[in-house]
This record gives C-alpha cells, structure tokens and sequence, in this order.
C-alpha cells in the first residue's frame, strides 16, 4: 500500500501509434501521512476523429485555488508483497505512480484479496458522498497498450459498474496523449444518466495502471473542477 504526502486480457501487444487520436461518440437523444437486459458493444460507442495533444509535466489545474491537495505515492506492490495501511519502507522513494488527493477526503484500505482479485492498489473518498472518489489498479505483465476502445472494453468487462455507465452513457470521449518522454497515456471521460467518470490509462514497469475519477451527477455538477484536476494529476514516475 501506497502513502500520501503535503485490467484478464485486457491488452494486446499492438504497438501503439505516434499519431494523436480523439474519439468522440454520442448517443442520439440519450492519516496516512500528509505531505505540504443486454448491453451493446462498447465498440459501437467510439468513432474516430483526430487531433494533437501533449501531456504536459505540469497538468493545468482546473481546481478552485482555495482548494487544497495532498500528493499521494503509490507503490503498485503486489498482492504478495502487499503490507497493509503504512508499512515500513520509504513510499515516496519507491512510488510508481503519483496523483493528487484533496484535503480532507478519506483513504479506504484495499484488502489482499482485493489487490490479488482485481488489482485495486489505492482509493480515496469523500466523506461527505462516498461514490465520489478516486482510485487506481494495476495489472502485471503488460508492455504496451492495445487500441483505445480495446482497452475502454476490457476494463468495463472487468468493472460492472463502469459497464453499465458506458452502456447507458450520453456520451464516451476518448484521446491520446503523450508526456515530455514519449509516454502514451489513453484519456477516457464518459458521461453517463446517473454518474460521470474520468479515466487516464498508461504502461509502464511492464504494468498497466488505469486511474479513475468517480462522481454521482449532482457531485459532478458541484465539484467537476476539483473532479478534472485530479484527473489530471495523475502520472507514473520513476524508471518505466
């Protein structure tokens, strides 16, 4: 388990692409420590239009400056490894990935079977609405990342939830990025009837990590700016 300071067969081998894609589709009327029925094919969802983007090293934040945001480390550690809330090594110094937190919103401890089942490695709430939160899984073994809705598909077949967000969404966006080193991050937003969710996926360390930010549609519509900074704060650092 990662500390704070103030994905199945999911992928293929295919060798993803240099070119910057933007997919668009849409539905015809549908303390840790502190550092400062049947569902249509997802496929169906996604159509492809272009356009060039880079993921910068400092995301712009969309946040309220008032707001204030807690780093969180994660290690990835595998279920094997896994020591449970803290632990006794040097988190920061061994993290793989890094995302924003805000102050005041709550960790959820993540059980060994949970990690071992389905890759869930960190995840933080709000206390005040506990279906608004962010949390990342991983998954050993993978080199690279197959096609956008490919990877939008399999993670659904493996999220009932997200399954069924996408099944019944207004519409699922889709785009490319890459960082200063050539990284290939999939950025997915997908607004749904009842909830929107925001999901960043990369490989890296011979791992996919896919990031996710949840939010019913009322606490969307109050916090959507706290909501995409988060999002955006997401990155794997260290060696890939």
């Amino acid at each position: 388990m990662a500390t704070i300071f103030s994905a199945p067969a999911i992928l293929s081998s295919a060798t993803a692409t240099a070119t910057t894609t933007t997919t668009t589709t849409t539905k015809t009327p549908p303390k840790p420590i502190l550092f400062p029925a049947t569902k249509p094919p997802l496929t169906t969802l996604l159509t492809a239009t272009l356009a060039t983007t880079t993921l910068l090293t400092t995301s712009p934040s969309f946040a309220d400056p008032a707001q204030k945001f807690n780093i969180y480390y994660g290690t990835a550690a595998s279920a094997a490894n896994y020591g449970g809330y803290g632990g006794n090594s040097d988190k920061r110094s061994s993290a793989e990935y890094v995302y924003d937190v805000p102050d005041g919103w709550k960790e959820r401890l993540v059980s060994k079977v949970e990690k071992g089942t389905n890759g869930t490695d960190s995840e933080f709430y709000n206390p005040k609405k506990r279906t608004e939160k962010e949390y990342l899984t991983f998954l050993a073994g993978f080199r690279q990342l197959a096609p956008k809705d490919v990877v939008l598909n399999n993670l659904a077949l493996s999220d009932v939830d997200l399954q069924d967000l996408i099944a019944s969404a207004d519409k699922v966006e889709s785009l490319e990025k890459k960082d200063e080193n050539g990284q290939l991050y999939y950025v997915y937003e997908v607004d749904g009837v009842s909830a929107h969710s925001l999901i960043t996926v990369t490989c890296a360390r011979n791992k996919l990590y896919a990031h996710f930010v949840n939010a019913p549609t009322p606490e969307w519509n109050r916090d959507q700016d706290t909501l995409r900074h988060l999002h955006e704060s997401f990155k794997t650092v260290g060696s890939s």
